[in-house]
């Protein structure tokens, strides 16, 4: 008697901790509390002690490593290889390129000592006053400035070129306003710092790039993205030209998902990186870069996710597959493991990740909330009527069903599954903008649209001050100028003035 009740009393409380497990603010309530609740309870990131500063945990890294794989194989594919550069820039890099060191200046930490010593107070370390560095060091906020200091030592000639270098690193810009992912003050990325011998090599590089990520977005993320040139305004520091793809979340809001900068002869006229052609004239450089960072992390989030949980494309997912056995006694539990090994066997052998939890620690309640909640595409449920029948019970994340099938062939069709999640999951997305792309012919309509958010198609005349006038009243920017579609021109929304073709804007993260 006391044994039951025991159990009974086990089962509510693994009923209530599921429950608590999956406990989310609703997006429709706040979204921002949602995205936060998120990243939180599915075990991404958290808060560090450092201010303005996270901890990605294993789950969290285990899905950014796989964008990281995926992403180092195509850039390689491409012809790019990686290196590393170090981490502190002197002060002085900074000041040769003057519209580098203005883009970064109020974001920069700044290292003035190098030296520690006791309090003569006690009162634990201080640093020491004699320990002063001749020149300050800057905590890498991105890497022009040190790769082209390099680059001038390792380009001589017209065949040291095209020089295509990656490193995977983390940066520091100083924000005051963070976010898990979205924005902090250290964040993990790429940055490509390439070099041409003529203009229109560094330019093919640059919307090359440009490309890559965009593949990755829509065929790994199932993330729909626009390609787009930034307006002046919203340029890289010291670029002549940016591009972008622009991704929408589900609240209508705008999130710059990958830069690629074609930065002309400015780098390495500022650095003095010179090479001789083939005719024996020295020529300055001409130098792309380009890059992706962590935040990509909180478009995949924001992009699928529901009010259950994480929703993730199989193509990034940890784990593709969780199997759980669901038992009355040890003796059946054998029975299950004996049955899913062959399956998890067939599965890896298809190349699918999979895990089988058949840990004894939590009930299967709890392991499928906890499962919804991180997203895991596919879980698999057997149990001792399964066992008898030969089937096994078959759940999507994306849609919530479930269906129960024989175990005969499940491998392939599990494999099919996760083919049909991430182009639903994609389609999903991709049918969520096209509803939230509206053109706008007026300004009075445009304050009205851009507080329903979403990709408001305007035109503009395409100067600074309509920009930061439009910027100014209803803080929505130009998110990109596109690359394709209509390029009819028109006239201004806000002047009237001639506009080469209509841009997009939205209020953004």
């Amino acid at each position: 008697m006391y044994l039951c009740i025991l159990k009974i009393k086990i089962q509510n409380l693994h009923n209530i901790m599921a429950k608590e497990l999956k406990e989310l603010t609703s997006r429709s309530e706040n979204y921002a509390q949602w995205y936060n609740d998120l990243v939180i309870k599915a075990d991404l990131a958290e808060n560090s002690a450092v201010r303005g500063c996270m901890v990605i945990k294993p789950y969290g890294y285990a899905i950014w490593e796989k964008m990281q794989r995926q992403l180092d194989d195509m850039f390689k594919e491409t012809g790019h290889v990686n290196a590393y550069f170090p981490l502190f820039i002197p002060k002085s890099f900074l000041s040769k390129e003057a519209d580098h060191v203005e883009g970064f200046a109020k974001e920069c930490a700044v290292v003035t000592h190098y030296r520690l010593k006791n309090d003569p107070d006690g009162k634990g370390v201080v640093v020491d006053p004699e320990a002063k560095l001749e020149e300050e060091l800057i905590v890498r906020p991105t890497s022009e400035t040190i790769i082209w200091n390099t680059y001038r030592n390792w380009i001589q000639s017209y065949r040291d070129l095209p020089l295509l270098i990656n490193q995977w690193a983390n940066v520091v810009r100083w924000e005051m306003r963070t976010r898990l992912f979205l924005r902090t003050a250290e964040f993990l990325w790429q940055e490509g710092h390439t070099a041409h011998a003529t203009e229109q090599e560094a330019m093919e590089e640059a919307v090359r790039m440009l490309g890559v990520y965009a593949e990755f977005a829509e065929k790994y993320m199932a993330v729909p993205v626009i390609k787009g040139v930034k307006s002046a305004s919203e340029r890289f520091a010291g670029a002549v030209e940016t591009f972008a793809i622009e991704a929408l979340m589900q609240d209508g809001k705008a999130l710059q998902a990958g830069t690629s900068h074609f930065l002309g002869q400015n780098f390495a006229k500022a650095f003095d990186v010179q090479f001789a052609d083939q005719n024996g004239n020295r020529e300055y450089v001409w130098a792309t870069s380009w890059g992706v960072s962590t935040r990509l992390m909180g478009a995949l989030i924001m992009s699928h996710s529901d009010d259950n949980g994480l929703v993730l494309p199989p193509k990034l997912a940890p784990y593709q597959v969780v199997i759980v056995p669901i038992y009355r006694n040890e003796e059946q539990l054998k029975q299950i493991n004996e049955k899913v090994a062959g399956i998890v066997e067939g599965l890896k052998a298809l190349g699918i990740s999979v895990k089988y939890d058949n840990a004894d620690n939590k009930k299967p309640g709890w392991k499928f909330s906890e499962y919804e909640l991180k997203g895991v595409p596919v879980r698999l449920a057997m149990g001792g009527r399964d066992l008898e029948n030969n089937t096994i019970e078959v759940a999507r994340r994306d849609t919530l069903t479930k269906e129960t099938l024989s175990c005969d062939g499940i491998e392939n069709h599990v494999k099919t599954l996760l083919d049909e999640i991430q182009a639903n999951i994609y389609q999903k997305a991709a049918d969520y903008r096209a509803s939230q792309m509206r053109e706008v012919n007026s300004y009075d309509e445009f304050k009205e649209e851009i507080e329903k958010g979403g990709f408001l198609l305007c035109h503009w005349d395409g100067t600074p001050e309509t920009e930061e006038r439009i910027k100014d009243e209803t803080k929505a920017t130009i998110r990109c100028i596109p690359m394709e579609g209509d390029k009819t021109p028109g006239t201004c929304m806000v002047t009237g003035k001639p506009s080469a073709q209509r841009v997009i804007f939205a209020r953004a993260y």
